[in-house]
Parts: structure tokens; C-alpha cells; sequence
């Protein structure tokens, strides 16, 4: 389990697979298990890069505010532990927040983009209203009594029909997470600045994802990415709310593959 420590913080991160280097950074409230149907299917043919972003999972707790930029910094320090000096970087929810700034702050670094169920702009004001009030509830009760409305925001009406198990298994993750860390990405996501204006900016090609029953992220946001971007193209996956590699893995898998593969030659077979 490779470690490094970037700002007095622990990034711990897995790597499997080789040829073109992909980072992978999950949701909020999540960790690397996100990526469980993307990552052996993905390193076959690519070397993948799966990080736990600070305050989750098993990299470090946070005992200070920081900054979706400070978290860029992260995966610029994973990446030169590694030798690797371009990545495609794939980011879901928060994640897609922290690759969009780096391919802003550090376009050079940046081979591609794959933006899932996120968002460009500032957090609305009502979110910051919404939010802070259950930051509260859970700095005194936990994460278990909102955990039916997180659920309910995270899955898509689909899954939580369908696929009743995976659900309870999220909300089994959600309840693991650190209550104090979590507190703090939550602000470092409420206070995030907009790059909507910036996003022409970034000139690499970009593959922008969201499920069509997302409701924390809607799929009006991710057009607006789109649009923003100077190459990118968007896929609708239906049957998926605002985890769409978890809800549906291998509609997902197809797309990124499909992506992938114009962004470099397939390794050849051994």
C-alpha cells in the first residue's frame, strides 16, 4: 500500500496495470473502493492510479481546512513519486472538482480528462445553507441519522429499486468515514470557487459523464461542462444517479474504454 506525505498529510494510493497513466479520485464521502469495477478492467490495457483523497479512506485525517487546490497538490505529489510526468486524470463528484483545477493550475500534467457527476461552478448559497445545517447533525450524532437522505441524493431511483444491497453497502462505507475530516472536505467543497469562466482554458480532450437520475449533481451542470470545455464530448448513462461507476460499472467501463482508446495506441498483446 504506497504512501507519501504532501503538506503533513498521508495520500495513500494503489497502482496496477501499465501504459498510459490514469488517476483515478472518487466521491466525497467515498474512497478507492469506488473504482472496484473499473480498476481490473482498466489496467489491463492502462496503468491506473487509484487515491484515496485526503480525509477518506486510508490516507490521513485532516486536522485543518483546506482547498480543493490543496488536494490538486496531492495528485501532482503522487504523481512524482511515480516518475509520471502526464495522466489522464478521472475524477467523480469531487474528484472531477479537483481535476478540473488541475488541468487549469497544472495543464502539463494533464493528458485527458474524465469528469463524472460533477460540477464546474461555486457551490449555490441554499447548498451552503443546506449543508452547514447537516454538518451540525453530524458533528453531534454522526453520519447514521442522515445517512437515508445521503443515499437517497447519492443513488439514483434505479439503483435503490434494483439493487437494494449495494446501497446498504454505501451507506456502510459512509458511516466508516472519519466525522472530523469529513466536516472539513465538506467546507472545502462549500467554499470552492467557480472555473466556469476558465474552463476554456483547458485544451485536452475531455470525456464528461452523469447518470441521468442524478439529483445531488444534475445532468444541467455537467452539460454546462461540456460546453465550456474545448473538446469534449458527454454521455448520459441512465439507470444511474450520482455514483454512476458503482451503479452502472459496465456501461461505464465502455465509455471510458471507448475514450481511452483515442487518446493512445491499445498496449500490444503479450
Amino acid at each position: 500500500m504506497p504512501v507519501i506525505d504532501n503538506q503533513g498529510v498521508a495520500i495513500v494510493f494503489e497502482e496496477a496495470g501499465a501504459g498510459l497513466p490514469i488517476v483515478l479520485l472518487h466521491s466525497f464521502l467515498g474512497s478507492g473502493e469506488i473504482w472496484r469495477a473499473q480498476v481490473p478492467v482498466l489496467a489491463a490495457q492502462h496503468r491506473v492510479i487509484n487515491v484515496d483523497v485526503r480525509g477518506h479512506g486510508r490516507s490521513g485525517h485532516l486536522t485543518e481546512l483546506f482547498t480543493l487546490y490543496d488536494a490538486v497538490d496531492d495528485v501532482i505529489a503522487v504523481l512524482d513519486a511515480l516518475g509520471i510526468e502526464r495522466a489522464v486524470w478521472c475524477g467523480l463528484s469531487i474528484g472531477g472538482m479537483v481535476a478540473l483545477r488541475g488541468a487549469i493550475r497544472h495543464p502539463q500534467r494533464v493528458a485527458g480528462l474524465i469528469l463524472m457527476d460533477t460540477d464546474a461552478g461555486a457551490e449555490t448559497a441554499w447548498h451552503r445553507v443546506k449543508y452547514r445545517a447537516m454538518g451540525i447533525v453530524v458533528r453531534v450524532f454522526g453520519f447514521r441519522p442522515l445517512l437515508p437522505f445521503v443515499t437517497r441524493l447519492m443513488f439514483g431511483t434505479t439503483t435503490r429499486r434494483d439493487d437494494p444491497a449495494l446501497v446498504s453497502e454505501t451507506r456502510a462505507m459512509i458511516a466508516r468515514n472519519h466525522v472530523p475530516s469529513a466536516l472539513r472536505c465538506l467546507e472545502a467543497l462549500t467554499r470552492r470557487d467557480s472555473v466556469v469562466e476558465r474552463l476554456h482554458e483547458i485544451d485536452v480532450p475531455a470525456l464528461v459523464m452523469v447518470g441521468e437520475e442524478d439529483r445531488m449533481l444534475p445532468p444541467r451542470l455537467s452539460r454546462r461542462i461540456q460546453e465550456g470545455l474545448v473538446d469534449a464530448s458527454l454521455t448520459t448513462i441512465p439507470g444511474a444517479g450520482h455514483l454512476t461507476p458503482l451503479e452502472q460499472p459496465e456501461r461505464v467501463n465502455a465509455t471510458v474504454l471507448a475514450f481511452l482508446a483515442t487518446l493512445s495506441p491499445p498496449r500490444p498483446r503479450e
